[in-house]
């Protein structure tokens, strides 16, 4: 890890609708990011509540996520629909999405993508591996890549 990764806050939202998953998610960042702030969204609804600061956000004082991590499988609106939305708006578009699902079905990766996605993983079987997935995630989109800032776009 560099000292540029070490020091670089990274505001993650994480979507998925099992709070295991959340909880795995978030340790296997920190345990590499330890300054990334990971927000939650428990699906798609509550997402772009948190995009809006509608709903339980109301009054909510976060800045646009750098990175969303959305699972696709979720009650409400899943994560099929809220990529669409997201990725036809003028305001959210330029957020990076990266699906993070138990589906391997071609279907989904070739929708996602079709949809906007930035990226398509399937979640690892072990916390090891999901550790090595989000250092492999951090170091692509947060040293790698340069991304628009929020408010560039507008």
């Amino acid at each position: 890890m560099t000292d540029q990764t070490q020091q670089k806050s990274i505001h993650i939202l994480l979507v998925d609708d099992d709070e295991d998953d959340r909880y795995l998610t978030r340790e296997a960042f920190h345990q590499h990011y330890p300054k990334s702030c990971i927000s939650f969204a428990e699906d798609g609804e509550d997402l772009l509540d948190f995009l809006h600061y509608r709903g339980r956000h109301v009054g909510a004082e976060h800045p646009l996520p750098g990175l969303i991590l959305l699972d696709l499988n979720m009650p409400r609106k899943d994560g099929r629909e809220v990529l669409r939305d997201i990725k036809t708006s003028d305001q959210f578009r330029h957020i990076p999405i990266i699906v993070l699902t138990t589906s391997d079905a071609k279907d989904d990766i070739e929708t996602s993508y079709y949809n906007g996605a930035n990226s398509f993983i399937t979640k690892p079987p072990t916390f090891q591996r999901l550790s090595e997935v989000t250092k492999a995630i951090g170091q692509y989109w947060f040293t790698v890549v340069t991304a628009c800032e929020p408010g560039e776009t507008e």
